[in-house]
């Protein structure tokens, strides 16, 4: 009995009013992603370089693929428990040395990110598999599948560490392949075979607001470099109409994500036969692109406060449209997979972006950040009345297992 008790209260409840409800710790873990995506922004304005867009995708991709796989492992696991708690705590230490390397993740740090990383993803992991050893034997064979490739990723990762220039870009963008191709075959391992995705039964509306609060993380960091970037400046015109620019252009993101995809997500999560497959394949991915959208229009914006004015540069051009057509096309895959439906507002939003490409050097940065703008501003508004639409009328998605 006593043991039974002690595995109960590991797991998250299921079916209360509140078991989708976020707690302080996961909160508290987040802090360590808010450095994160600091480090990335600044990072990549220290090496604004072809090379350094490079590094900007992959270590974005890293940082998101520890903070999602540790979300998933949530979604089971009772933050409430001591065991659990204490887990996130030593996560967040890992956390803070590899976010504390990013800036020179490609230099003389290198050893330290590869190391926290494959320790954050391969420890998390197998303190999961132990803490689900009295129950749920799926779940935990699961996690098991998930340590055998975390794990093989992992030397990549360490590996890399020691190398130098490509030969460390290629093995981490090796290790990046391994962990972001195992989701979709199941976790495939020899001899235990693949986790069909009913297994992966998550709690819809706690993975909803996971997602949410880290798009509010990414969010946060655009707000904090522009009021940052414009305490700095004069008050000219020029500068005022720049910041009031960029602090629009975060609203608009906000409104488009909260006010039509996080509302039609979980509206479909929710009704879904299989939340598993959906999770997996919209939330898990998709959001990479809003998040890096929203970083990259990060760093467009403190190129737009510097220098609002004269013509720019090719790569401040392709930065201030990137940021945007990146969130707008994850917004546009992610309604694609859990709806079902092509999103018209998104999709002529980024057509319109791509049309301007030709254009982008030739105009000051403030009048090409104020089209942008005006898109967002657009889809938005068209973006609104579209989810209301499709949330009412069409039946949510029933997906065959995998």
């Amino acid at each position: 009995m006593k043991r039974l008790i002690a595995d109960t209260a590991i797991f998250r409840t299921r079916g209360s009013s509140d078991s989708g409800k976020v707690s302080f710790i996961e909160l508290f873990f987040d802090l360590i992603f808010v450095f994160a995506v600091t480090q990335l922004s600044h990072s990549f304005l220290e090496h604004f370089t072809l090379a350094g867009a490079v590094h900007l995708g992959l270590l974005t991709m890293a940082v998101w693929w520890a903070w999602i796989f540790t979300a998933w492992v949530i979604n089971w696991l009772n933050p409430e428990s001591v065991q659990v708690r204490l887990l996130l705590i030593a996560l967040m230490l890992l956390g803070l040395i590899m976010s504390t390397s990013i800036p020179e993740a490609f230099e003389k740090a290198g050893l330290y990110f590869g190391v926290a990383y494959a320790l954050f993803q391969t420890g998390r992991t197998a303190a999961t598999v132990w803490l689900m050893r009295g129950g749920h034997d799926e779940l935990r064979i699961n996690f098991f599948r998930i340590l055998c490739w975390l794990s093989v990723s992992g030397i990549c990762w360490v590996i890399g560490g020691f190398a130098h220039d490509g030969w460390r870009l290629g093995l981490w963008a090796a290790a990046l392949a391994i962990e972001y191709l195992s989701p979709s075959v199941g976790f495939w391992t020899p001899r235990l075979g693949k986790t069909p995705t009913a297994v992966w039964d998550v709690e819809g509306s706690h993975m909803a607001e996971r997602c949410g609060l880290f798009i509010i993380i990414a969010l946060g960091e655009s707000i904090l470099v522009t009021g940052a970037t414009f305490a700095k400046l004069e008050w000219g015109s020029a500068a005022v109409a720049a910041f009031a620019a960029a602090f629009a252009g975060t609203v608009a993101m906000w409104w488009i994500y909260f006010d039509m995809t996080a509302k039609t997500g979980h509206h479909f999560i929710s009704h879904s036969a299989d939340p598993g497959r959906v999770a997996r394949s919209a939330y898990t991915y998709t959001h990479l692109f809003m998040v890096a959208g929203i970083i990259v229009t990060a760093v467009g914006d403190e190129l737009l406060l510097a220098h609002p004015t004269g013509h720019l540069e090719a790569k401040a051009a392709a930065v201030l449209l990137a940021g945007p057509a990146l969130f707008l096309l994850g917004n546009m895959l992610f309604l694609r997979i859990v709806a079902n439906v092509f999103p018209a507002p998104f999709i002529t939003g980024l057509v319109v972006l791509a049309a301007l490409c030709p254009f982008a050097g030739s105009m000051p940065a403030l009048m090409l950040s104020a089209i942008a703008l005006v898109v967002l501003v657009a889809v938005s508004l068209w973006g609104s009345v579209f989810s209301q639409r499709i949330c009412r009328i069409q039946p949510a998605p029933v997906y065959e297992q995998a």
